[in-house]
């Protein structure tokens, strides 16, 4: 039996936040219909999540095997390197900008265009290193409106450690958390050479201290989509 395949299409979005117009890639279950409800998924780096991630397929066959509830998935890619980050990084110029057209701009288009819950545990954000930084930010700062946040390999910072502990409402917010043991040099795009195991280590003490229903795991890998690919077919299973 081959597994039905959902479709894959293209829209665009004029961001006034932004003052551009924002190409997403909508995945559709194979299934779709408007007389069902879904959940949202969002993530950032949206078209290496379709692309290297192939989070379609992985969807594809967890709907198929019923393992997951019925969900739409959203692909907001980033147009270059310096583009990624002022938009995601915590002191990138467009960081609380693009936060914004998540929740205020995104977030209330897809509703109106699909047939979504309009609830905060009905939207999760996914994103794997700066791209899992700005889904936390945006979680934390809108719970409301996202309630499920999955994080592959986060760029961890004191702006994300202290938003983390000021945060006073964590049964809103459910966490996935994953990080590499061999994540101890990582080159960024600043071309700096990083430590991102130390400072996720200490992120993942504040979730617990802080009761955030949570999950996280060390993986034996490094900064990349070979150790995050794998991953996601048990982040989507846990979080949907």
């Amino acid at each position: 039996m081959t597994t039905p395949k959902g479709t894959i299409k293209d829209l665009t979005i004029q961001s006034k936040e932004l003052g551009e117009e924002i190409s997403i890639l909508v995945y559709l279950p194979a299934n779709f219909s408007p007389l069902y409800k879904y959940s949202l998924l969002i993530a950032q780096d949206g078209r290496d999540y379709f692309q290297l991630g192939r989070i379609g397929r992985i969807a594809d066959e967890l709907l198929d095997n019923q393992e997951m509830e019925n969900t739409i998935i959203i692909g907001v890619p980033y147009k270059n390197v310096e583009d990624r980050r002022r938009k995601y990084h915590p002191k990138g110029e467009q960081h609380q900008a693009y936060i914004r057209f998540l929740a205020h701009e995104l977030v209330p288009y897809l509703d109106q265009e699909f047939p979504t819950y309009h609830m905060g545990m009905g939207r999760a954000l996914i994103g794997d290193s700066l791209a899992a930084t700005v889904s936390l930010m945006t979680a934390l700062q809108y719970p409301n409106s996202f309630g499920r946040v999955i994080l592959q390999s986060p760029y961890v910072n004191d702006d994300v450690l202290t938003a983390v502990k000021d945060f006073n409402q964590p049964h809103l917010l459910s966490v996935y958390h994953v990080i590499g043991q061999q994540e101890t040099g990582v080159k960024t795009t600043a071309d700096e050479v990083k430590d991102f195991l130390t400072p996720n280590r200490e992120l993942s003490t504040v979730f617990k201290e802080k009761n955030f229903p949570y999950f996280y795991e060390e993986f034996a890998g490094d900064h990349t989509w070979t150790y995050w690919q794998p991953d996601l077919k048990r982040a989507l299973k846990q979080m949907f």
